[in-house]
């Protein structure tokens, strides 16, 4: 009987071992492995609990192990208590970022710091809150809702206006509604006016067509005087010319005979001397003018005498 109750005694003190071990074990509790301690005062923590993970990059390093309200303090802060891996440094500068998934799970996001200057066991890190998708669509929206504010104030706007101009809006309108008649009208008036001009052209067109051909004798005529005339120029003229030639071949003719003065200078050398010596003569009588004017124009002149002395004189010299 007392085997039995022994028996069940630690049976049942191994199930509440197991149901504690696996509990911890559940909420992330390590039995086996080393942890550091530190915290973080947040202001708010937005339904933290105890057990949500820590995490380093995505990795889950540790876990909230504990929260506490610091009664008296600026504005009643919150105190997590972050239980982290002994093998995870922690350095200076670190930062627990308290987040938030879109299904509202709540995490910390841990940044490790300077890890070459490590804190120690219960020191207290710097805290800070990522903003939600809430705040984020917040922040957003809130310019688009104040341009959309200040959209829908000018389209009242514009929609006074629209109504205060509505009754001539409707004249407007009433205009509009018969122009198409007043256009009609004047495409009828115009469709007439253009038969008519139509008709005119056609009336023209056939008179000056019958003047054309009246006018084709006419043309042809004056084309056959043209011609004449032409040819009535060309032919005198072509007479003018074989005159004009025949008269320079009589001429050429009769200074090739010989029998005429003008064909002796062209043919006899005799004539041609002559006239060389009187040229001779002549300049020589010049030269003596110039060199002796005296012998000409004294009143009674020099004798042949005093000419010759004077000769003689001049060859000397030269």
């Amino acid at each position: 009987m007392r085997n039995k109750e022994l028996i069940v005694g630690v049976f049942a003190v191994v199930a509440i071992l197991l149901l504690y071990f696996g509990f911890n074990f559940l909420k992330g509790v390590e039995f086996f492995s080393t942890t550091n301690h530190y915290y973080a005062k947040y202001d708010n923590i937005s339904q933290l609990t105890i057990s949500n993970p820590v995490l380093v990059n995505g990795f889950a390093v540790g876990r909230v192990s504990d929260i506490r309200l610091m009664e008296g303090s600026i504005g009643n802060q919150v105190m997590v208590e972050l239980e982290i891996d002994s093998k995870v440094i922690i350095g200076k500068g670190a930062k627990a970022t308290l987040n938030s998934d879109f299904l509202g799970s709540k995490s910390i996001l841990l940044n490790i710091g300077n890890y070459q200057q490590p804190l120690k066991d219960n020191d207290t890190i710097q805290a800070d809150v990522a903003k939600g998708m809430l705040d984020m669509l917040s922040a957003t929206a809130t310019p688009v809702a104040d341009n959309l504010q200040t959209t829908l104030r000018k389209l009242n706007t514009l929609m006074d206006s629209f109504g205060a101009n509505m009754d001539q809006l409707v004249v407007v309108i009433k205009n509009l509604q018969s122009t198409p008649g007043k256009l009609n009208n004047t495409l009828d008036k115009a469709s007439s006016k253009m038969d008519d001009i139509s008709i005119s052209i056609k009336s023209v067109a056939d008179k000056l067509n019958g003047t054309m051909s009246e006018l084709d004798p006419t043309l042809k005529n004056f084309k056959t005087l043209s011609d004449s005339l032409n040819q009535l120029r060309i032919n005198q003229t072509l007479n003018k010319v074989s005159a004009t030639l025949n008269n320079l071949n009589a001429t050429l003719a009769k200074l090739n005979s010989g029998d005429n003065t003008a064909s002796k200078l062209l043919t006899d050398d005799a004539l041609y001397n002559n006239l060389n010596d009187m040229l001779k003569a002549i300049d020589s009588l010049a030269n003596h003018f110039n060199s002796h004017p005296s012998h000409f124009l004294s009143p009674l002149g020099k004798s042949s005498k005093k000419i010759e002395r004077d000769h003689k004189k001049d060859a000397d010299k030269k």
